[in-house]
C-alpha cells in the first residue's frame, strides 16, 4: 500500500472515532471501551523502558484490553504512544510476539489469557506503519500541543534574540 494510500485509510479509521474535547487519552479510551463493549485500560510504566524494549504494547485478552505506556515521557509523546496502541486496535492488527508478553513479566495479566500482544518498537511493517499514521493523524486532528510550561516565556525570548521565528498556522 503506497503512502497516499496508507493515509486515506487511516483518515477513514479516524474519521470513525469520536474524539473528547478537551481531548485526553483516558477519555478516548472510555468511549473506545463503550464503543467496543470490553474494557479498556492504562497502565502506565512505571520506570523508564530500556533501549530495545517497547515503549508500548497492546496487550488483549478475552475480557479486556490492556495499553501499556511508558510514563517517564513528556504527556505529549505518552498521548502518542497510547494513540498508536488504539491504532492497532482500530485496525485489528495480528497478534506480535506473545513471547515478549512473557519475558517482560509486568504482572498485570496472566500470560496464558493473553491474545495478542503488539508492542511498539520499530515502524518498519505495514501494521506499525499504519497506526503510527493514526496515532499522528489523531494528534495533528486535534491541534495538540505541549501545555505551556514555566519556561514558555524564557523559550520565547531566547527565540526572539536568536532571530527564530516560528511559522505562522503552527
Amino acid at each position: 500500500m503506497g503512502r497516499n494510500n496508507l493515509r486515506r485509510r487511516c483518515r477513514e479509521v479516524v474519521a470513525g472515532i469520536e474524539l473528547p474535547v478537551p481531548f485526553t487519552a483516558q477519555e478516548l479510551c472510555e468511549r473506545l471501551a463503550e464503543r467496543r463493549s470490553r474494557p479498556l485500560h492504562l497502565h502506565a510504566l512505571p520506570v523508564p523502558t530500556p533501549p530495545g524494549l517497547p515503549s508500548g504494547m497492546w496487550l488483549a485478552t478475552e475480557q479486556a484490553d490492556h495499553i501499556l505506556y511508558d510514563s517517564q515521557t513528556s504527556r505529549l509523546h505518552q498521548d502518542h504512544i497510547i494513540l498508536h496502541e488504539i491504532g492497532h486496535m482500530l485496525c485489528d492488527h495480528e497478534a506480535g510476539n506473545k513471547v515478549l508478553h512473557r519475558e517482560l513479566d509486568l504482572g498485570l495479566v496472566d500470560p496464558d489469557q493473553v491474545l495478542r500482544v503488539l508492542p511498539r518498537v520499530h515502524y518498519d511493517s505495514h501494521q506499525e506503519q499504519e497506526a503510527e499514521m493514526i496515532a499522528s493523524l489523531v494528534l495533528e486532528g486535534i491541534g495538540r500541543l505541549p501545555a505551556p510550561s514555566p519556561f514558555t516565556g524564557l523559550l520565547a525570548g531566547l527565540e526572539r534574540s536568536i532571530g527564530f521565528r516560528r511559522r505562522s498556522g503552527r
